[in-house]
């Protein structure tokens, strides 16, 4: 009887062996490897309130003069320095356009070229759109302005213009702004005032 049951035990252990032989040797799956998604590269966040500064150059000249004046080089402006304060509020509408209103307060001396008259402040109240190219914003403004002068008064009109703006931290930011005015004649009768500006600025973002 012992000698029938170590028999069986061993056919069965016999038998077992491959299976487990087989079981111990199995190669493991190989892990799948995918390649790394490449991230869209990020825009930063425009929305916010800045605060800064600007200064740069002025050109003034009379545009439209009257007959009577047509001609006479006594009328031509000068030009010269001007800077001043920045303020604003921009939206980022998140689909790589940016719009926004802002104020600027600019002190100069241009000479207007009549009546030894020239033009010391400008204010202007303006709205800007453009769109995203990297960390830069490339934008065209436009809007209400007003000038003030140091003998005929003060006369407002409107300007139009196109800047570009690069932002070098999430709070900090350099541009280039050129904008083109157009001012009542401050009673002369003379023709409108044309004003050309172009102006770097800095402004801080928060």
């Amino acid at each position: 009887m012992l000698k029938t049951t170590t028999a069986l035990a061993t056919v069965a252990a016999f038998m077992a062996a491959p299976a487990f032989a087989q079981k111990m040797s199995a190669p493991e799956p190989e892990p799948v490897v995918t390649a790394p998604v490449a991230a869209a590269p990020a825009t930063p966040n425009w929305t916010g309130f800045y605060a800064g500064g600007q200064l740069g150059y002025a050109n003034a000249g009379w545009d439209g003069i009257s007959d009577e004046f047509d001609g006479d080089n006594a009328f031509d402006g000068d030009d010269g320095l001007i800077g001043g304060l920045v303020a604003g509020y921009d939206y980022d509408l998140q689909n790589g356009f940016v719009v926004g209103a802002g104020l600027d307060y600019d002190f100069t001396d241009i000479d207007l070229g009549a009546q030894n008259a020239s033009i010391e402040e400008v204010f202007r109240a303006k709205l800007r759109g453009g769109y995203k190219i990297g960390r830069g914003l490339l934008y065209g403004t436009g809007g209400y302005a007003w000038a003030d002068t140091d003998n005929l008064g003060d006369d407002d009109g409107y300007f139009v213009g196109a800047g570009y703006e690069h932002l070098i931290t999430d709070q900090f930011s350099l541009g280039l702004e050129g904008l083109y005015h157009e001012i009542d004649d401050f009673g002369t009768g003379i023709g409108e005032d044309s004003l050309t500006t172009v102006q770097a600025r800095g402004t801080f973002r928060f």
